[in-house]
C-alpha cells in the first residue's frame, strides 16, 4: 500500500507528527487504538471521517518506518 496518498507531515499541524489527510487524526492515535483492542470497525464507528484504507496506511507507515531503523552499535 502506498501510505502516502492517506498521511502527510505538515509542521503546521499537530506538531509535524504524521496524521491523516484532511484530519487531525494522528497515525499515533490510530495505531494506539488498535493496540488497545479497537478493530477497524470500532474505530470508524467513533470517527466515520475515517476509512479502512486509511487505518490499514498507518498499519503500512509504521510498518516502512519499522523496516527503515538500523541498528547503531
Amino acid at each position: 500500500m502506498n501510505y502516502t496518498q492517506y498521511i502527510e507531515i505538515n509542521p503546521e499541524k499537530r506538531f509535524g507528527k504524521p496524521i491523516i489527510i484532511g484530519t487531525r487524526i494522528s497515525v499515533y492515535d490510530v495505531l494506539s487504538w488498535l493496540s488497545e483492542g479497537l478493530s477497524v470497525n470500532d474505530i470508524i464507528s467513533d470517527f466515520p471521517e475515517l476509512t479502512e484504507d486509511q487505518i490499514k496506511a498507518c498499519l503500512s507507515y509504521a510498518a516502512d518506518k519499522e523496516h527503515k531503523l538500523r541498528v547503531v552499535s
